[in-house]
């Protein structure tokens, strides 16, 4: 009896990062990063290993930083930035809800083009179908138990099926190795489309605002805060590089994906041509299951930031994220723009999001350690920071032209 309440509150702890795990690396291999690898990589081959091992690095740098930062603050983001800068929660909270909004029309649409793939629904269908099982998932009365065993089962599940796609397409592992290290090729607005895709808007804070709920804060759980952080990399590392290899595979080979019009889906013919009509199933389900755990995530931590305007307790939340859901089924409906092309300038949009909040977060970790219970932060986590945030300021402002110019494709 002496060891049943700490082996129970063990459990419940590795739970709880093991559900901020899988919500920060399901969010950031959504059906933005799925479609937006499958276009890139058609049009720049090998060379866009280079893109995939940036996002790597910066979302190592940005994810390290902002899940320490929260667990010290003890504090979500918005209420940390308008403590550390009066007025820049209200700023940090619409920017993300708007860029959670774009993105969860993409996810939507993701939705719609697995269900297309998987079962061969009309994507608005399929993408209702998905909006409405989300919905359903946060109407229950046991929603935070299903959120989180959805988003851990539905992760291995993409991981798994994205693996026996790319040891079907034989990849050229070797070369782009290579080519992500000195590539014949660098595409600013594709690094930062990827990075917004893999890291921007909500998914900077989706894992550490899951933290808070689990009350995992405070200098006692940061090592675990910091492991937890490196996992869920380390899992999305793997994830991207996996994907981007299935597909180069394909691209190398010889075919040639279509990116044009408004049937577009470049993944799914990817995965059609290394294994056929399985993977075609394969890749339908992988899709879907990328998109409603990112529907989830979206809505989730977009409406954990409305906090600031007066959106608190479970009841608020559950109602402020339904309307979340269904507000962008509703603009998913009635947008004329090809999924594909959604899900490409959402990734875009939010890389253009991340260096704002990175920004606040890198001032207080050098500036505010009164609002970290007086813990002086780690000064090389910090530099590398302000490195790479200053980086992601210099990659919006070269490609935010060429970002805004996908929803005219």
């Amino acid at each position: 009896m002496t060891t049943s309440a700490p082996t129970a509150a063990n459990a419940t702890v590795r739970g709880g990062f093991l559900a901020a795990i899988f919500l920060m690396a399901t969010s950031a291999v959504g059906p933005g990063f799925i479609t937006q690898t499958a276009s890139f990589t058609a049009q720049m081959g090998s060379a866009f290993a280079f893109a995939i091992l940036a996002s790597i690095i910066i979302d190592f740098v940005v994810q390290l930083n902002v899940w320490r930062i929260t667990a010290l603050t003890g504090r979500r983001a918005s209420q940390t930035a308008n403590a550390a800068i009066p007025g820049a929660g209200y700023l940090l909270s619409a920017l993300v809800v708007i860029g959670g909004l774009a993105f969860n029309i993409g996810n939507i649409a993701g939705g719609g083009l697995g269900l297309n793939a998987l079962l061969g629904l009309d994507p608005k269908i399929g993408g209702a179908i998905t909006a409405a099982l989300a919905i359903a998932i946060f109407l229950s009365h046991r929603a935070g138990l299903l959120l989180d065993r959805m988003i851990v089962g539905l992760g291995v599940v993409m991981i798994l099926m994205t693996l026996f796609v790319a040891l079907q397409s034989n990849p050229p592992v070797g070369e782009a190795l290579r080519q992500a290290v000195f590539p014949s090729n660098i595409d600013f607005a594709a690094i930062t489309t990827i990075v917004g895709g893999t890291v921007g808007g909500y998914i900077t804070y989706s894992g550490a605002h899951r933290l808070l709920d689990k009350g995992l804060t405070g200098t006692e759980n940061l090592a675990a805060v910091t492991r937890a952080a490196l996992t869920g990399i380390a899992v999305t590392g793997v994830m991207r590089f996996v994907l981007f290899c299935a597909i180069l595979g394909v691209v190398a080979s010889g075919v040639t994906l279509d990116l044009s019009g408004q049937a577009a889906n470049p993944a799914a013919q990817a995965f059609a041509a290394a294994a056929g009509e399985i993977g075609l199933r394969v890749f339908g389900l992988v899709l879907w299951a990328a998109a409603i755990t990112s529907v989830i995530g979206a809505a989730y931590t977009s409406v954990s930031f409305l906090d600031v305007v007066g959106v608190r307790g479970d009841a608020a939340r559950g109602r402020a994220t339904v309307g979340f859901i269904a507000f962008s089924l509703a603009v998913f409906l009635s947008l004329g723009t090809a999924p594909a092309a959604i899900l490409v300038f959402v990734g875009g949009f939010n890389g253009l999001i991340l260096p704002i909040g990175l920004t606040i977060f890198t001032y207080v970790g050098f500036a505010r350690s009164d609002l970290m219970g007086g813990h002086r932060y780690n000064r090389p986590l910090l530099l590398a920071g302000a490195i790479i945030c200053a980086l992601t300021w210099y990659m919006g402002a070269a490609s935010v032209g060429t970002i805004f110019a996908f929803l005219g494709q």
